[in-house]
């Protein structure tokens, strides 16, 4: 595969550049400039023979990513999106929102920068939108089965795409008044810019399948009447539970989960009037959290004009280099600068939040915090150590506990094991015929993880209806080993 010896006359690992942070804070755009194919080629060619490509181990979708890379090298752009799409159906998402697993167990990765898999990938794809290779691909019959898939992030998206390709009637059903989940309103523009979600539901429609935006399942429709209707059921909500901070003056004015933040900024940015927006101009931001969603609150927060933006983790601050208890080829925990990150602010790692302190009028004014302190396990503020930092406007951004689950166990009797629904191997629970993929099932993860469960839900939902399949099951709900 590749260049045999391309790692040796190419050592240096090459991505494109970042826009100047004073231009890209003016918009929303994508923040990376466009890559040269010069540069593509010789990274691509980095990728070695190496014998067993553990980077398939760390991708939960099973990438063929050696024969790809060697594709590209050889300027094959068209054979290179058939061997990315054969298991994975959206590369333009995960090219440009999945932390990239495959990397850190890239064989190269052992003595050397890994080869820029995540580049490649998205450029596999972008070249394949620009010459019009990415066409419908409807099936050839129809089963006369009906499938409804419930949530259109990319768990559903994927299950339902996969599910219309056999031969199924599906229709996906959203609450939000567009089609896309947290791709659409969770996700900022500088990111992904959303004309790349709009080319990929195209190609769905074109295909066959049914978006049901504005529909509340649970409330709108019962999730036992939708049973009744459809032969088939997928679960694809997400996690969207946020965890909260329950400590005194969380109740302030000016105290807002993350989440609720980012989509008004999306739907503003998508043109929409959002009335009473939650906005950062000329005030003093603290994002509490160190995960992706706290570092696209503070990419938000630039873009708004924020006085001052902080962000405080209350753990240690990870290493920049691989620790001897995370070895090749696991995935490290690593510190990261990311592109907002790069734009501003501040950084406070061993930060344990104590109290939200109130101005006259109600409203938040700052945050007492204290230095945390390890006792026994546990993460607990030092006394002692208490000071304040000014705070007009403070985001949760603390990650999430599970999937809404009122309706579905009142309406539907799923049973749910804590914050999670209960579900087998083939992903169904024990109502026959109702199926969980994605983050609703397994809890908060990676976009790579969403679209490989959704691709193995649809294949145990064929198996459900027509007794056997040919989708492909990359990953079952009991695989922790990979990617974690």
């Amino acid at each position: 595969m590749a260049d045999p010896k391309g790692f040796l006359k190419t050592r240096e690992r090459e991505l494109p550049a970042r826009r100047p942070v004073a231009l890209r804070l003016m918009d929303w755009k994508e923040v990376y400039e466009q890559g040269d194919a010069a540069t593509l080629r010789r990274q691509a060619g980095r990728c070695m023979d190496c014998g067993i490509p553990f980077c398939h181990q760390g991708c939960p979708l099973g990438n063929l990513i050696p024969e790809w890379n060697d594709l590209m090298r050889r300027g094959e752009g068209r054979e290179a999106i058939e061997r990315l799409h054969a298991t994975n159906n959206f590369p333009e998402f995960t090219g440009r929102l999945c932390p990239a697993p495959c990397e850190s167990s890239c064989v190269l990765g052992i003595n050397q920068p890994p080869v820029t898999i995540k580049q490649v990938e998205v450029s596999i794809i972008d070249q394949a939108w620009g010459n019009d290779w990415v066409q419908p691909h409807p099936p050839e019959r129809l089963t006369g089965k009906t499938v409804a898939v419930v949530g259109s992030g990319p768990a559903g998206l994927a299950a339902a795409q996969q599910l219309t390709r056999a031969g199924h009637t599906v229709a996906v059903f959203e609450r939000d008044d567009r089609i896309g989940g947290l791709l659409r309103y969770g996700i900022p523009d500088f990111k992904m810019e959303k004309r790349v979600l709009e080319l990929r539901l195209k190609q769905m429609q074109a295909e066959g399948t049914r978006f049901r935006a504005g529909v509340n399942i649970g409330v709108d429709i019962s999730w036992s009447d939708l049973r009744a209707r459809y032969d088939a059921v997928v679960v694809a909500t997400g996690a969207t539970v946020p965890r909260d901070l329950p400590i005194p003056g969380r109740d302030l004015a000016g105290v807002h989960f993350a989440m609720e933040y980012l989509v008004e900024q999306n739907r503003a940015v998508a043109g929409d009037q959002v009335v009473d927006q939650i906005k950062a101009e000329g005030k003093h931001v603290v994002v509490l959290g160190g995960g992706d969603t706290g570092a696209d609150c503070i990419g938000t927060a630039h873009r708004q004009k924020a006085l001052s933006v902080t962000n405080l983790a209350i753990g240690k601050q990870p290493p920049v280099e691989r620790p001897d208890h995370q070895p090749w080829p696991t995935t490290p925990t690593l510190f990261e600068v990311q592109s907002a990150h790069e734009e501003g602010g501040e950084r406070v790692y061993l930060a344990s939040t104590v109290e939200f302190l109130s101005n006259d009028v109600g409203e938040v004014r700052a945050i007492r915090v204290a230095e945390t302190e390890y006792l026994d396990g546990r993460r607990v503020p030092k006394s002692g150590t208490e000071r304040e930092i000014p705070a007009d406007l403070v985001l949760l951004a603390l990650g999430f506990t599970g999937p809404e689950q009122q309706d579905l166990e009142a309406q539907l009797a799923v049973p749910f094991d804590g914050t999670l629904p209960t579900r087998g191997d083939n992903y169904e629970t024990q109502h026959p015929g109702v199926f969980v993929a994605g983050d609703a099932g397994r809890g908060q993860s990676l976009i790579v993880w969403a679209i490989a469960e959704g691709r193995a839900a649809a294949a145990e939902v064929d198996r459900f209806l027509e007794g056997d399949t040919l989708l492909p099951a990359p990953v079952r709900p009991s695989d922790r080993s990979l990617a974690l």
